[in-house]
């Protein structure tokens, strides 16, 4: 891998490090560094379209790392009730997750051929830029009736389940829809976050292995790619790191509205590139 190709990759990384967990799309963000890079046609598609979800691995391990203490149900340090609450966490964020991975093992191949463009990205970035502004003004006249993870029903995270299946459309952000719609159902914006970020481990794990099984079925991956991977991936787990402590911090003083703009703003850049055939 030359010089070149690095910094592609460490492009990569960076923009998948941001975007991951911001709720902007970060396949919104991929699709136009993708065409300023053209990966795919140097490459491939096969080796693209395992890249795209593989490189995410780093963004977990991430997540991992920042909320160990939290995700960690064993060691001394823990009482027994906070060792409980730990596995109660762990069972609700399955649960949770189990609409998605049925829908992801059923429709990946389909939702990917008819749904993975240009066109698609820019409609649900704008939508959702939108929701996201209008809820943000809503939140100024209520409160938010769970303001800890721990107080998350068994109930509440399944319908944050089910709400986490509209990720699967390109360019909603699953972490977008996920705290969309956590605070739409009562989460404040902390928990909200939170959730979101649990609920990313066994859904971008599940992901990327099953990217990687088919990957590897049909395909060999070279040493260039795998160099062009694991910097992404190095990259995207030591971006994500700040980012995610960012954003913890961001919403302790601010609402989601910022977000909502930006969204709205790429939307538009995109479905200008689209119709204008840039893209």
């Amino acid at each position: 891998m030359n010089f070149l190709d690095f910094i592609k990759a460490f492009l990569f990384g960076l923009v998948e490090g941001i975007t991951e967990w911001l709720p902007v799309s970060s396949t919104g963000h991929m699709i136009i560094l993708e065409e300023w890079l053209n990966v795919k046609e140097q490459y491939g598609t096969a080796f693209w379209d395992f890249f795209l979800v593989a490189i995410q691995l780093g963004a977990i391990i991430a997540v991992v790392i920042c909320f160990f203490n939290k995700l960690w149900p064993f060691g001394s340090e823990k009482t027994n009730e906070e060792k409980k609450l730990t596995w109660h966490m762990w069972f609700k964020v399955i649960l949770a997750c189990l609409p998605a991975a049925v829908i992801g093992l059923l429709f990946d191949d389909q939702i990917e051929k008819y749904l993975n463009n240009a066109l698609t990205v820019s409609i649900t970035l704008i939508i959702y830029g939108v929701l996201f502004i209008i809820l943000e003004i809503w939140n100024k006249r209520r409160e938010f009736k769970i303001n800890e993870v721990k107080s998350l029903t068994y109930r509440t995270a399944l319908i944050i389940g089910f709400i986490q299946l509209l990720a699967v459309i390109p360019g909603t952000s699953r972490s977008g829809v996920t705290i969309l719609g956590a605070m739409l159902i009562g989460c404040n914006r902390t928990v909200a976050a939170e959730f979101s970020f649990f609920l990313s481990i066994p859904v971008m794990f599940g992901a990327s292995l099953l990217k990687g099984v088919k990957f590897f079925m049909e395909n060999s991956i070279t040493m260039d790619q795998t160099l062009f991977l694991t910097v992404g991936l190095l990259v995207a787990f030591g971006v994500s790191i700040l980012v995610i402590r960012f954003l913890m911090n961001f919403i302790k003083k601010h609402d989601f509205k910022p977000f909502g703009y930006y969204r709205i703003a790429l939307g538009i850049l995109l479905l200008i590139l689209f119709l204008t055939n840039i893209l």
